[in-house]
């Protein structure tokens, strides 16, 4: 048996909200609509993972999950554009990364990266 895709599922009855956050501030296509489940991606070639953690590193919280970015400074500017807290950072950490949290509009931390 192979994996083939590991895909986040989340409950809300606020689909508009995903729509703003997902498609509008981080740039992600609808790649599928049935009214009651809408998927958001890109054609990105991603691989397949899975993690799990006692913390979210530099003694933060850890998030529900992480999404890198090519352009960090770009998608911080998107957030802070559409009035969304930022959480943490921006920060380099000393893993290679720099990155920022944000919780999207159904309250999970996101954790918005990129290797340095």
């Amino acid at each position: 048996m192979k994996v083939k895709r590991i895909m986040a599922n989340m409950a809300t009855e606020e689909l508009d909200k995903a729509e703003a956050f997902y498609g509008g501030i981080l740039g992600l296509e609808r790649l599928m609509d049935h009214g009651w489940f809408r998927t958001y991606g890109s054609d990105e070639r991603m691989r397949v993972q899975v993690s799990f953690a006692s913390q979210g590193g530099s003694d933060t919280p850890v998030p529900d999950f992480s999404i890198e970015v090519d352009d960090l400074e770009a998608a911080l500017a998107r957030f802070e554009e559409a009035g969304v807290a930022i959480e943490y950072g921006p920060v380099s950490e000393p893993w290679g990364v720099r990155r920022f949290y944000v919780r999207d509009p159904f309250g999970k931390l996101v954790n918005i990266l990129q290797h340095e």
